[in-house]
């Protein structure tokens, strides 16, 4: 969802002890965020804000139970 949300976002993550996520755009945003449990750190900067964005998808996957592309289909 996050690629339809923002085309060409890249997201890498690491595991471990710590976990961290981090984002970026061609364009200039990037967003990092690394945590031990549940509450993460996040710093980002660039015209748009990465993680926000993030946040927004999983806040309405959670309270809605699904996203908006299910059940979507597209023709090439």
């Amino acid at each position: 969802m996050l690629e339809v949300a923002t085309p060409g976002a890249e997201l890498a993550f690491q595991d471990g002890h710590h976990w961290a996520a981090c984002m970026a755009h061609a364009d200039g945003p990037w967003a990092r965020a690394c945590a031990e449990r549940l509450d993460p750190e996040v710093h980002q900067g660039g015209p748009r804000r990465l993680w926000d964005q993030l946040e927004r998808i999983r806040y309405r996957f959670n309270a809605e139970g699904g996203l908006p592309l299910y059940g979507s289909t597209a023709e090439i």
